[in-house]
């Protein structure tokens, strides 16, 4: 079967979903291909929350984009009817010298964002559940919360075939190939092949395979959400007195969690930011150990006793990393008909709405007015394959 469209997407997850969406608003004729089927449990767009947040740690460059993120994960909201993004408050806590603190400030400062700065007996008072250390000190943001990584994928899915997109699941792609003239594409799938003028590579976790000759290294880890129970109920723990956390603990390991907000067997998630282990999509292994739930409790005592309950239930997930932790969100370097988004590094999802948007951007003009300088592929043309 050969068929021929505006654009094809491999991957509809986090960032392929809101491109399908963009795209087919704007009239493009979209076919989107995924492995699996909508909103699937198998690579990182689950869980049930992510966090979203302003005042960025990671590097002051991301702010307008998350400006951005937050209009259009508003915009999806009015246009569905669904509630997809959660706005909670939000604590940045750490030693004052702890990058989730200083470089929270540097990015609230830079760009004029409203912050309050809590020292440890401030955030006992206002959130008990916390029991900090004195050295401790907190960031809080009144705009940060969480977004709903699977009613987001569904949502975006949903509003794309609205539009027209045309959208295959269980489909996996064998290859693709741009044409060296610029012009046009092939996809092979098991079931058939598809053309179409232009291509975007968004497939997380199996975007290393998709993209060897990019020249960029994509190292991908195996990370552990957690559900625990609170030992004095979930009340304390729930929207509206509970906010979104990333805590840096006093030896420089990030955790981060979340208030509950469904049934209140789910209890409350937490879950380490970077203590992952190597992986591929084919040998993660999905179970949860007893020694991986010891260590979240030993966190737990010092910080959050109230959460070092009874566990729950765990759900794995991947990063795909890029040696930098930032992006890859450009046009190939080679094939102008190729946009990518890619190595998101576990602090992506929050700027879905707006990669979709810098997506449809190049795939359409082949520019983005957004700032996406920090995202070019060519950072890492030293370590091109050739």
């Amino acid at each position: 079967m050969s068929t021929h469209y505006d654009v094809i997407i491999i991957g509809l997850g986090a960032m392929g979903s809101t491109a399908a969406y963009q795209l087919a608003k704007k009239g493009q004729r979209v076919l989107g291909l995924e492995q699996y089927g909508p909103a699937h449990d198998l690579g990182s767009s689950h869980g049930g929350s992510r966090i979203i947040r302003q005042s960025y740690f990671e590097d002051p460059a991301y702010v307008p984009l998350l400006l951005r993120a937050y209009e259009l994960w508003n915009e999806i909201e009015r246009e569905s009817g669904q509630e997809i993004l959660t706005v909670t408050g939000g604590l940045m806590m750490g030693p004052p010298d702890s990058l989730t603190v200083s470089g929270s400030i540097e990015s609230s400062k830079q760009w004029n964002l409203a912050y309050e700065i809590l020292e440890a007996k401030d955030i006992y008072k206002r959130f008990p559940a916390f029991t900090p250390s004195p050295a401790t000190v907190a960031l809080y943001e009144e705009r940060a919360g969480f977004v709903r990584p699977e009613a987001s994928v569904y949502t975006h899915l949903l509003q794309a075939e609205k539009y027209g997109a045309e959208l295959h699941f269980f489909k996996e792609v064998v290859s693709w190939e741009a044409h060296p003239s610029g012009e046009g594409v092939r996809v092979v799938t098991a079931n058939g092949i598809y053309e179409a003028g232009k291509i975007i590579i968004s497939a997380g976790a199996w975007a290393p395979d998709l993209l060897r000759d990019l020249g960029v290294s994509l190292q991908v880890e195996r990370h552990v959400q957690m559900f625990f129970e609170p030992t004095q109920g979930i009340d304390v723990f729930s929207v509206g007195k509970q906010p979104i956390y990333i805590w840096e603990a006093d030896d420089y390991v990030q955790l981060y969690g979340f208030p509950s907000f469904g049934l209140k067997a789910e209890g409350a998630k937490v879950a380490f930011f970077r203590k992952g282990t190597a992986c591929t999509p084919e040998t993660i292994d999905r179970n949860i150990y007893e020694d991986e739930v010891n260590m979240m409790r030993h966190y737990l005592a010092q910080g959050i006793p109230q959460l070092n309950g009874r566990f729950l239930q765990g759900k794995t997930c991947m990063y795909t990393n890029t040696p930098d932790e930032h992006f890859v969100i450009s046009l190939h370097p080679e094939y102008p008909q190729v946009a990518i988004a890619a190595g998101f590094s576990g602090h992506g999802f929050k700027f879905a709405s707006v990669v979709g948007e810098i997506l449809a951007d190049l795939v359409i003009e082949g520019k983005t007015n957004h700032p996406i300088d920090l995202f070019t592929p060519q950072r890492f043309a030293a370590n091109k394959i050739v």
